[in-house]
C-alpha cells in the first residue's frame, strides 16, 4: 500500500511537471508572437530616414488639422475642445493587432501625465467602406468599437469616422498612427505603426515642451 502511494505520488509529480512545462512553453510562444508582431510593425519616428510619406512629414511644425467628429454616444467633439492642452491624437482600428498592444501603454501614459494637462483622443478608422446612409453598417462598427473600448478599459475619448480625416492627416495608411500636438496646437511629432512605450513617452514630453 505504501509502495503504491509512492508510485502514485511520483506519477502525479511527473504529470504536473509536464503540465507546467507545457504552460510555460505556451506562455513563451505567446510572448514571442507578441514581440514578433511589434517588431514586424515597428515604426519610424518623424523626422526619419526611409520611406516615411511626405504627407506625414509635412504636418510637423504646422497646426494640427481641425476635425469635428462624434463619439460613441453621438456627442460632437472637435479639436478645439483640446485647445491649450498637450494632446495625442491616436488613429486606430479594432482589427489592428499593434493597436491592442499599444492601448495599455496609452492608458498608463495618460494617467502618468494627466497632472500636466496631457490628454489623448482616440479616433477609430473602422468604417472605411461605409457610406453615410448605411445605418446598419455604422451600428455594427459602433458595437465593435464599443466592445474594444470596454475590453481594453480605454478611459479617454473615442471618436468614430476617422477615415474622413485621411486626406488632411496624410493618408492614415499605417495603423496605429499617432499625432503629437503641443499646447499651441502645432504638431511636434508623428508616429507611424507601433514602436515602444518609451518612444511614445519621449514624444509626449515634446508636447509638454520638456
Amino acid at each position: 500500500m505504501k509502495r503504491n502511494t509512492i508510485v502514485i505520488g511520483v506519477t502525479l509529480l511527473i504529470l504536473a511537471t509536464f503540465a507546467w512545462a507545457g504552460w510555460a512553453n505556451w506562455e513563451y510562444r505567446k510572448q514571442a508572437a507578441e514581440r514578433a508582431l511589434a517588431s514586424a510593425s515597428h515604426a519610424e519616428l518623424i523626422p526619419a530616414a526611409g520611406d516615411v510619406p511626405q504627407s506625414q512629414t509635412s504636418l510637423i511644425g504646422k497646426p494640427a488639422p481641425d476635425f469635428v467628429l462624434q463619439d460613441l454616444s453621438g456627442k460632437t467633439v472637435a479639436l478645439s475642445n483640446f485647445k491649450g492642452k498637450p494632446l495625442l491624437i491616436n488613429f486606430w482600428a479594432t482589427w489592428c493587432g499593434p493597436c491592442k498592444i499599444e492601448t495599455p501603454w496609452l492608458i498608463e501614459l495618460q494617467n502618468e501625465y494627466a497632472s500636466k494637462g496631457f490628454e489623448i483622443v482616440g479616433i477609430s478608422t473602422e468604417g472605411d467602406d461605409l457610406q453615410p446612409g448605411d445605418k446598419e453598417g455604422w451600428a455594427r462598427d459602433k458595437a465593435a468599437i464599443a466592445k474594444f473600448v470596454k475590453d481594453e478599459h480605454m478611459q479617454y475619448p473615442v471618436l468614430i469616422n476617422g477615415d474622413s480625416l485621411a486626406s488632411v492627416y496624410g493618408g492614415l495608411d499605417a495603423m496605429p498612427t499617432s499625432i503629437y500636438v503641443n499646447p499651441d496646437g502645432k504638431v511636434v511629432a508623428v508616429q507611424l505603426g507601433i514602436t515602444s512605450k518609451d518612444d511614445m513617452e519621449e514624444n509626449i514630453k515634446k508636447t509638454l515642451g520638456s
